[in-house]
């Protein structure tokens, strides 16, 4: 068992890495009373051994106890973290000469697969909006647009009417790094722009003008706060539950292209991914999709 003067010089080492966090990161309470948990835990079970005795093996070691009792990938990565964290301030304070962590890789986190919409659930949402209003009729507009080309909530709010082509059937878009694409808009989409922008737009802003594609009843251009309540609006409004995103759109266009067979390179394109392992997140979603229906539809599922 770790004599007293062990425990007590390994809790005090810890108050001051924290205390140096909190002087130097201005680190929330939360933050900082995590650190000293995750290296309290490690302390009480490295002993007898004394904190600052630890090697790469016996913080190997930890880990691996950890994950084997049910320890995620996510809180194996923060675990790992805050002992990098703690034992580079002990090396800068010249305690130690190297990093006991420094080439122990953090558990791989897999990002998270985006959330998205069937593509009943999308017919549903475009539905919500009331047309025979001025406003629900630009509303329909803004949906139907956003789920035929994928684009930002940021880049279809700031559309300008210079950047649309009926007659080619395209938008062009200005997207990160103000990078230019050419995104085809869809027939169906099309035809509520083609009336929006001849009907629509021009009863909103009166005799008033504005350079916007989207407007407001103030004739200024919609912003992506705004755009985002109405979203939420019209999902709760056609019953849907799910947890929706600014980019829930944006996700359905790109993962129901990929389950009609379209090229994950194109898919690329048209979202104006610079990366194409950025649009391979889509795969797995149209995997996940793949398996749902394999599971539900076939008589060994």
């Amino acid at each position: 068992m770790a004599s007293e003067t062990d425990r007590e010089h390994s809790i005090r080492l810890i108050e001051s890495f924290q205390d140096t966090l909190w002087l130097e990161n201005g680190l929330s309470r939360n933050t900082l009373k995590a650190y000293g948990s995750d290296l309290i835990l490690f302390s009480n079970w490295l002993a007898p051994k004394p904190l600052v005795s630890a090697g790469r093996k016996d913080i190997s070691n930890y880990l691996a106890v950890k994950f084997r009792q049910g320890c995620s990938a996510r809180s194996g990565a923060r675990l790992l973290s805050s002992l990098k964290r703690f034992f580079s301030h002990l090396v800068e304070k010249g305690m130690l000469a190297a990093n006991p962590c420094s080439n122990i890789d953090s558990p791989h986190i897999g990002k998270p697969l985006p959330a998205t919409l069937s593509e009943g659930e999308v017919d549903q949402l475009l539905a919500a909006p009331d047309v025979s209003s001025a406003i629900g009729h630009r509303d329909r507009t803004m949906l139907e647009l956003l789920y035929a080309t994928g684009l930002r909530a940021t880049e279809l709010v700031t559309l300008k009417l210079g950047q649309l082509n009926f007659r080619e059937g395209v938008v062009r878009v200005v997207g990160k790094g103000n990078k230019d694409r050419l995104v085809p808009i869809g027939e169906e989409a099309l035809s509520w722009l083609y009336s929006y922008v001849r009907e629509i737009r021009p009863k909103i802003l009166g005799r008033r003008t504005a350079e916007h594609l989207f407007v407001t009843n103030r004739a200024s251009g919609m912003t992506r706060q705004a755009f985002w309540h109405r979203i939420k609006f019209y999902a709760n409004a056609a019953g849907i539950r799910k947890l929706l995103s600014p980019h829930t759109l944006r996700h359905a266009f790109a993962t129901h292209l990929l389950n009609h067979g379209a090229d994950l390179r194109v898919v690329q394109l048209l979202l104006g991914h610079s990366d194409l392992s950025t649009t391979q997140i889509y795969t797995h979603v149209a995997q996940e999709r793949l398996k749902d229906l394999h599971q539900r539809y076939h008589p060994r599922g």
